[in-house]
């Protein structure tokens, strides 16, 4: 049987394939701190993407969009203002996009600026 890391980790990957033949440049590749993880960073455009993957096997509990509550979003900011002050990156727009993985099918959907955040 998969674990969940394995899993997640294939997701990632299809994700990462999705993003690139949409035209994303993928910069980073699960970036962790003490408060927590982004699964993928790219530039779209000229634009960095703070990306959370969700992947599932069957939308019997959902949407795997649908997973990244509010708190989610909250540690999701944090980070992405660590990764940005510990790469040094000047000023840029910046958005969070959700990547959504079907693992049997491989489908993916990607929401663009899937959140706004509160500074």
């Amino acid at each position: 049987m998969n674990s969940k890391k394995t899993l997640g980790q294939r997701g990632e990957e299809i994700a990462c394939k999705a993003l690139e033949k949409q035209g994303y440049r993928i910069l980073d590749k699960n970036f962790s701190c003490k408060f927590g993880e982004l699964d993928i960073v790219a530039e779209d455009d000229e634009v960095i993407c703070f990306i959370e993957v969700k992947a599932r096997s069957s939308e019997d509990y959902g949407l795997p969009e649908e997973a990244v509550t509010h708190w989610k979003k909250k540690k999701l900011l944090i980070v992405a203002h660590i990764y940005i002050e510990k790469k040094k990156i000047k000023e840029r727009d910046m958005r969070f996009d959700i990547v959504s993985v079907n693992l049997n099918t491989h489908e993916t959907r990607i929401i663009k600026n899937a959140f706004e955040v509160d500074y």
